[in-house]
């Protein structure tokens, strides 16, 4: 007979709640400069330790330090200092709006901004990218316009995909921006079958997939994979470990047992850690990947660590069920800070330039809101009609659709 205690199950909670401070502790932090950049050619299995350590370029001191370290051109660090500011600062603005009911929903990427945006001045401009709804930062740095991406969450009469998105979810594909999914785990299964594609015509473009950490729970996520390592797709697949899905902790997604970049490695799947808010560790890994992908090598599964700064949406509560204070006692810091640090200590940047480039990118946000709401907003009574819900949408209209249509007009 067994000697064991009776079975308990086990259920992950994070180290912090409302009123009591989170001990960051679990994240498993590595020095800057301490991790090892392996070749572009090395077998998946050979990334176990990258995968489970935290690739980091920046010092304390905004430092660049470490194999890792991309010597980028200053001026390309400064176009992305340029594109997170503006990034924010439409951010800002928008939750605003959603407040003063000009549009019905919103979610920023407040804390995320490095991520997406220096993972796209890795790619090429005809890359395609896959997004969630807090890659917004791909568009900004793609140059997609603001007015289009304004027009968009305000559902007015020139809404690029004319009131058939929620707010957010944005689509070009002039701009390599699939169309965002609400369920984040298709955007896999769709970024690898369209590498897959690419490798079928032997096209020389990658695809750039993204996927939170608790969406990898889903069974997409988990699909994709597979098909990833076994046709060794072309694709980056990113997952961005921002602490918290809607309001459930990592560990529930399975982020307590294991690394998340650690299911790429079990997949057959080069994979590597990597600190989320360090814009030059964004970027260097990132060239990394996609040189991986595009040289024949297969894809490359990145866990960004990172903290996500605000609510998961407007409608979230983040006080109700982890520490109000948590994205400032977060042990990497603030993105924006930190590219800011690294371009002021290398003379990239002055002090009066930083706060310039800021003053410039606030005014061409309020500029661009104020020319997007003149076109309508929920808040002046505009609501698309019905009727046109189908229009763009068939080659030739089903006739159910058009009886529909007509018993609704009259």
């Amino acid at each position: 007979m067994s000697q064991c205690s009776p079975l308990k199950l086990h259920v992950p909670e994070p180290t912090g709640r409302p009123g009591r401070e989170t001990d960051f502790s679990y994240l498993n932090l590595s020095p800057a400069g301490a991790v090892r950049r392996p070749a572009i050619d090395t077998p998946p299995l050979a990334t176990v330790d990258v995968a489970d350590a935290l690739v980091r370029v920046l010092d304390d001191d905004g430092h660049a330090v470490g194999p890792w370290d991309p010597k980028a051109d200053p001026q390309l660090l400064v176009a992305g200092l340029r594109a997170m500011l503006k990034t924010r600062s439409f951010d800002a603005r928008m939750v605003v709006a959603q407040r003063q009911k000009k549009i019905s929903f919103y979610m920023q990427s407040l804390g995320e901004e490095a991520i997406c945006i220096g993972q796209v001045l890795a790619l090429e401009p005809d890359d395609m990218c896959f997004p969630t709804y807090r890659q917004q930062g791909i568009l900004i740095a793609r140059g997609y316009g603001l007015v289009d991406m304004m027009c968009q969450l305000l559902s007015n009469d020139r809404d690029p995909v004319k009131g058939r998105q929620m707010p957010v979810m944005y689509s070009s594909r002039r701009h390599g921006f699939f169309s965002v999914s609400g369920n984040l785990g298709t955007q896999y299964v769709q970024a690898v079958g369209w590498a897959m594609a690419s490798a079928i015509k032997g096209d020389t473009r990658i695809a750039s997939a993204w996927i939170g950490d608790g969406a990898t729970a889903e069974a997409d996520f988990h699909s994709a994979l597979t098909f990833a390592s076994v046709y060794r797709a072309p694709v980056i697949l990113n997952i961005v470990n921002n602490q918290w899905a809607i309001s459930s902790f990592q560990g529930i997604a399975g982020g307590e047992a294991a690394t998340f970049a650690a299911h790429g490695v079990g997949n057959g799947i080069a994979s590597l850690r990597v600190d989320g808010n360090d814009f030059l560790a964004v970027l260097a890994t990132s060239r990394w990947a996609a040189e991986r992908a595009r040289c024949g090598f297969g894809p490359t599964l990145i866990e960004w660590v990172t903290y996500r700064g605000g609510a998961h949406s407007t409608s979230d509560d983040p006080s109700k069920y982890r520490p109000a204070d948590d994205w400032q006692r977060f042990p990497l810091g603030d993105p924006v800070a930190r590219l800011k640090l690294h371009l002021l200590a290398t003379g990239a940047l002055t002090d009066d330039q930083c706060t310039r480039m800021q003053q410039e990118v606030d005014e061409e946000v309020v500029a661009a809101q104020k020319e997007a709401e003149s076109y309508g907003s929920l808040a002046s009574g505009h609501v698309h009609d019905a009727s046109t819900m189908f229009d763009d949408v068939y080659r030739d209209v089903p006739a159910h659709l058009v009886r529909q249509r007509a018993q609704q007009q009259a």
